[in-house]
């Protein structure tokens, strides 16, 4: 059964935001890079959906959250059936407690 990864809104906005800082805070190419970086991280879910360990501050809802880490960023996704969907890309220089409120 092949594996679909499909980007929430949320995370989609979030990626843009990171893209934009970046882009502001040091030039282009090095935000393209970081954001290059994280999609690409995402491509091991396609042979391995459940390789990233639990999310232990979303375990009270119903998807069982998982996540992968990238940098400086948290790869929040789910799975359900043959469709992975990314749910939030966190910057982990946060409050942890900003995840359940995404």
């Amino acid at each position: 059964m092949e594996i679909r990864i499909e980007w929430s809104e949320l995370s989609e906005r979030q990626l843009k935001d990171i893209f934009d800082y970046y882009s502001i805070k040091a030039n282009t190419r090095i935000a393209r890079k970081i954001v290059n970086r994280i999609i690409n991280r995402v491509g091991i879910l396609e042979s391995n959906p459940f390789s990233g360990p639990k999310e232990e501050l979303l375990i009270d809802y119903p998807e069982e959250y998982r996540y992968l880490v990238e940098s400086n960023y948290k790869i929040i996704y789910w799975k359900r059936d043959n469709l992975v969907t990314i749910a939030s890309v966190f910057d982990c220089r946060q409050n942890p407690d900003k995840i359940k409120k995404k």
